[in-house]
């Protein structure tokens, strides 16, 4: 089993909190989430079951709980607006806590008492592996089959390359699985960030059989080195591993390593990592690369420590062939000032000198509106909104809400001007458009990755974003398919020539002759649909003159702000000369 009475003991507290994450992930509840740290306010996990959000309170305490923590989990339940309070104690309960549960359930108060003992006994009467509720789509499950060829073949290295909203850690996950079932391995997972070492964990549990363990390695858990030594998957943060190879420590065999966002691969830490552990050679590990966007401004080429990709599904090739949702994107150019571009004055400009003048750049009002209008476009509305800044996000948030035909909250990490967002707060909002108590959020930065919430069908652009990373992990949020969704509508209000040019080359590379991938579903007949609008209707005009003007547009959409690779339009729309 993955857990007993004794490695609860010598668990740290955060390990704790996760096997109950983990065991309640088996158990069959929906939307975990673990928040527990400082500022949380007395949660630690949330969940959803039998349609009610309940919360957990868990002290890896050497003593027994007595009743001060009651009242610290109630003001939680109130905070969190949950409505099954559950108490879990590595070391059991004082008497007197049976005596107020029993006086809360009078009042209808349904608190629970879960101590290691009831743990373990959950534990026994689970499934011997997780029920995934779903299988693989034809493209994963041909992803998997090719990984799985690679690695029996004897070849030591593979690389996935699959965008955002394809599945690419259920393709690892479910690979794995296929991989233990005949023999069991002894698995590293590394990635940057310390935020995304502990999702890639979550994510990989319900691949796991109940008896196969796993720990974070990450410098703030203390671990002992049999503690890692005795973990069937170690999750580690990149920086914590390379510390460790160079203060001369030696890690015991692993038979497979694996590197999530591993187009970040090619700096010093990671080379010294590979090289170390042999990862990717003839007599080392199999080395597993994953990642949804390989591009790199310092062009490392990512086949010489992966090989080619096994298999390769971009953003287009994902729309093309059906995996992803329909989408209908909508360039907005109500904001172009073409009388200004008549008074600049020389031959070459740069992206920054046509941003300034071409644009006029406060339409907060015009957003909002739009986004109104559109609101009823679809069945379910879902939107999320990124904005450039906090100051920005309220504004919208409070915009939306005047308007009163949606809920809107805004979510963000920074501390900016004495503004911070307690982690308590940020986790309820999190959590309440989970379960869709709120309809749109405006976020600043922290949906860029890992959160997956499939019927979110309205993107809205506002923050200039120069990064084509970050552009594809923002589209991508939308991009997921869900039942009851036929499309995503995506609003660009972004005051950048590049995104123009980024729009139309999204728009010719969707309409080229390659149709649905042959056996996949076609879910709806709706086409892919990108449009330049102007006015509530579409702007041609436009889009006809940007064409000309732009002539070699993967150039300009991958330009810096400062190089000069636009001359001056020959013609401006309207017959406006200069």
């Amino acid at each position: 089993m993955f857990f007993n009475e004794e490695s609860l003991k010598s668990g740290t507290w955060q390990a704790f909190e996760r096997t109950v994450g983990r065991l309640l992930i088996h158990s069959g509840f929906e939307g975990v989430r673990l928040v527990g740290q400082s500022r949380d306010r007395g949660a630690d996990l949330l969940a959803q079951y039998a349609g009610k959000r309940w919360l957990f309170q868990v002290k890896h305490w050497r003593q027994k709980v007595g009743v001060s923590v009651i009242g610290e989990t109630l003001e939680a339940l109130r905070i969190y607006r949950a409505q099954v309070p559950v108490i879990v104690s590595l070391n059991g309960f004082e008497a007197q806590m049976q005596e107020h549960q029993r006086s809360l359930m009078s009042r209808h108060v349904p608190l629970q008492l879960w101590d290691s003992k009831m743990l373990i006994s959950k534990a026994v009467k689970l499934r011997e592996v997780p029920d995934l509720n779903r299988s693989p789509r034809r493209y994963q499950e041909q992803a998997i089959q090719n990984i799985i060829r690679v690695y029996n073949s004897g070849t030591k290295r593979a690389l996935v390359v699959m965008a955002t909203g394809l599945g690419k850690t259920f393709v690892a996950g479910e690979t794995l699985r296929r991989l233990n079932a005949i023999k069991p391995l002894r698995v590293l997972v590394i990635a940057h960030t310390n935020p995304l070492v502990y999702q890639l964990e979550r994510a990989f549990w319900p691949f796991l059989n109940k008896h196969q363990n796993t720990v974070v390695w990450n410098g703030y858990e203390q671990l002992s080195h049999e503690q890692i030594e005795g973990a069937s998957f170690v999750f580690a943060c990149l920086n914590t591993v390379d510390a460790f190879i160079r203060n001369r420590g030696e890690l015991e065999h692993f038979d497979l390593i694996i590197v999530d966002e591993c187009h970040h691969v090619g700096g010093q830490m990671y080379n010294s990592i590979i090289q170390e552990l042999m990862a990717g050679q003839e007599n080392g590990p199999f080395l597993l690369g994953l990642t949804a966007t390989p591009w790199r401004p310092d062009e490392v080429d990512l086949n010489q420590y992966f090989g080619e990709p096994v298999v390769s599904v971009d953003i287009v090739k994902g729309l093309k062939q059906g995996f992803l949702s329909n989408v209908d994107y909508r360039m907005y150019t109500d904001n172009i000032n073409w009388d200004s571009l008549t008074r600049i004055r020389g031959k070459n400009f740069s992206p920054r000198q046509i941003n300034r003048t071409l644009f006029i750049t406060e339409w907060d009002d015009a957003v909002v509106y739009e986004l109104r209008s559109i609101w009823n476009e679809q069945k379910k509305p879902r939107a999320i909104v990124f904005c450039g800044t906090i100051d920005h996000a309220i504004t919208m948030r409070d915009r939306i809400n005047a308007l009163g035909f949606c809920n809107a909250s805004a979510v963000y990490s920074q501390t900016v001007a004495g503004r911070v967002m307690e982690p308590s707060e940020r986790n309820r909002i999190l959590c309440d458009f989970h379960d869709g108590i709120i309809d749109v959020l405006c976020a600043v930065d922290i949906l860029n990755e890992g959160v997956d919430v499939p019927d979110v069908n309205i993107i809205v652009f506002q923050r200039v974003t120069h990064s084509r990373r970050i552009f594809i992990q923002q589209l991508g949020r939308g991009l997921r398919i869900a039942d009851d969704k036929d499309k995503v509508i995506v609003l660009d209000f972004v005051s950048d020539i590049r995104r123009f040019a980024a729009g139309i080359n999204l728009k010719d590379s969707l309409h080229d002759e390659e149709g649905p991938a042959p056996g996949s579903p076609v879910r709806i007949s709706l086409q892919h649909k990108v449009s330049f609008r102007k006015a509530g209707s579409e702007d041609p005009q436009t889009e006809s003159f940007i064409r000309r003007w732009l002539e070699d547009v993967a150039e300009i959409e991958n330009a810096g702000l400062d190089a000069s690779v636009l001359k001056f339009p020959p013609e401006l729309p309207g017959g406006r000369k200069r």
